[in-house]
């Protein structure tokens, strides 16, 4: 492995979505899969801590930083074969991949356009929209785990909603190199005119300003959604209360705390409204918890994931 390509205190900022956090101690690009197959193997073969960064989209480092090497992947090869087969590295963009799958006719990305994140990343988080889930599409996972490389099954990934083995408390140190996708065949103007409508509803949503889009995950509990009033027949029959919702009937919709701002289009949303700190970012997200459970009963459980060191933060005071 050549470490001449790793550079020093490198701000994360600008490789998140929220545009906040600290700096990397140790920070390179992988640009092939080759690259960050190399590097994986390399650092999990030294002991080093590794964390992968793809477009940043559900990451919020600490101020204090994140120790060890940061690696932003910008592997982005995709290959398409007979029969929907697709095979793409996790660098790739979600709606990069979307765009290229419909000029040839395949569908089942619809869900995703418009989500800003890399392949990889929709892996970690499972993430999904409109009752569909990146998980249904995945055959096989390329991995680099314990200094080595392989092509797992997506059993291994042990998905749930929103979630993912590499995601829950104490993930394994594993990279997600490729990935293996089954797409169907779909008349293209059906796919366009899906992903439209999906897209059309996103931007009504989604505020200007820096965020990570979704901040919490969706509440799964039949006994509340048929507890609480203002939820549609569709919520209550699958038995899912939107976090927004919840936030929203706390009064917290706009709700301000230094830079940082719960969304006035969408109240799941903390924004980086103006230079906010990552502190202020997650104490505010804190505040919202606490509003939420001491209202309905309910911890919000975060779909954004922290980064690095957070050993000295203590929640600051939400007025």
């Amino acid at each position: 492995m050549d470490w001449s390509a790793v550079e020093r205190k490198v701000s994360l900022r600008v490789y998140t979505t929220l545009k906040a956090g600290g700096a990397a101690d140790h920070f390179m690009v992988a640009r092939t899969s080759d690259q960050l197959r190399e590097v994986a193997e390399a650092a999990q073969a030294e002991g080093m801590k590794l964390t992968t960064l793809g477009w940043g989209s559900n990451m919020l480092p600490s101020d204090a930083g994140v120790p060890g090497l940061v690696v932003v992947n910008s592997a982005s090869k995709m290959e398409f074969f007979a029969g929907g087969r697709v095979v793409a590295d996790s660098g790739t963009g979600f709606q990069d991949l979307f765009l290229a799958a419909a000029q040839r006719g395949l569908g089942g990305l619809e869900f995703g356009v418009g989500i800003p994140g890399s392949l990889g990343g929709a892996l970690v988080s499972n993430a999904g929209a409109y009752r569909s889930n990146v998980s249904a599409l995945v055959t096989k996972v390329e991995i680099t785990i314990d200094g080595r490389t392989e092509w797992v099954e997506p059993s291994w990934m042990k998905f749930s909603y929103r979630d993912s083995v590499l995601r829950c408390e104490n993930p394994l140190s594993a990279v997600i190199g490729r990935v293996e996708m089954q797409l169907k065949q779909r008349e293209s103007k059906s796919i366009y005119d899906e992903a439209r409508e999906n897209q059309r509803q996103r931007i009504g949503k989604q505020p200007p300003s820096a965020s990570a889009g979704s901040f919490f995950k969706n509440v799964v509990d039949a006994e509340l959604a048929n507890r609480i009033e203002g939820l549609t027949d569709g919520m209550r029959a699958n038995g899912v209360v939107p976090a927004g919702f919840l936030i929203e009937a706390c009064g917290l919709r706009g709700k301000r705390h230094g830079g940082a701002g719960v969304g006035a289009r969408h109240a799941n949303f903390m924004l980086n409204v103006s230079g906010a700190t990552a502190s202020e970012i997650r104490s505010l997200a804190h505040h919202v918890r606490a509003q939420v459970e001491a209202k309905f009963g309910v911890v919000l459980e975060e779909e954004v994931m922290y980064l690095g060191d957070w050993s000295g933060w203590t929640p600051e005071t939400v007025y």
